[in-house]
């Protein structure tokens, strides 16, 4: 199955919370979690990445890891 990305990609920050998420596709999904405890990725059924959230983004200073989403065609995987 193969699924198109949104035309846009979604950001939504919520200052009160410091919480940040991104979403490439608009298809249904659930979070996954990380390595890194205030990252989430959010896949779908099969596990394709279609977002991310970022609990806390505030508390950090500088970017000391980093996460690589890869385009294939109009896919997101991981």
């Amino acid at each position: 199955m193969r699924y198109e990305m949104a035309e846009k990609i979604k950001v939504w920050f919520d200052a009160e919370s410091d919480f940040l998420e991104v979403r490439f596709s608009d298809v249904a999904g659930y979070e996954k979690e990380t390595d890194h405890d205030a990252v989430m990725e959010r896949v779908d059924e099969n596990g394709r990445v279609i977002g991310f959230s970022i609990l806390g983004v505030g508390r950090f200073k500088k970017i000391e890891k980093s996460a690589e989403f890869k385009a294939h065609g109009a896919e997101i995987y991981r």
